[in-house]
């Protein structure tokens, strides 16, 4: 029962996480400091679709289910088995990511804009 329960805090925070490399640019609009822990977010985010390396929490999901009895996630990974074909439609897959990068981008665009006015309004 641990196990599995810690298989499902453990998706919980991949789910966020994700969230965060998508959505979390924006936070740094209101705390900008955070805009670092986004940058690397987004790096591994980014670097996990394009060179495909495996996310550690894939990893401790994995062998948090296999303790508690429970099949592995399949070798497509966790956002393969969890959201495409799910939240929205496999064939939408680079749609999603495209869409993603873009909020990402306009995130950072918007935070640089406010970086500026801050800059602008310190100097008056």
């Amino acid at each position: 029962m641990l196990y599995r329960t810690l298989a499902d805090a453990t998706m919980v925070v991949h789910l966020v996480f994700i969230g965060y490399v998508v959505f979390g640019g924006f936070l740094a609009w209101r705390w900008r400091r955070t805009i670092w822990l986004h940058l690397v977010a987004a790096g591994w985010g980014l670097g996990s679709v394009l060179i495909g390396f495996d996310c550690p929490l894939t990893y401790v999901e994995n062998w948090a289910r296999e303790r508690g009895g429970e099949a592995e996630l399949p070798s497509s990974g966790f956002i393969a088995h969890y959201l495409t074909g799910v939240v929205y439609p496999e064939h939408a897959l680079n749609l999603v990511r495209a869409l993603a990068a873009i909020c990402v981008v306009v995130s950072w665009v918007g935070y640089a804009l406010l970086r500026r006015r801050d800059r602008q309004h310190a100097a008056v």
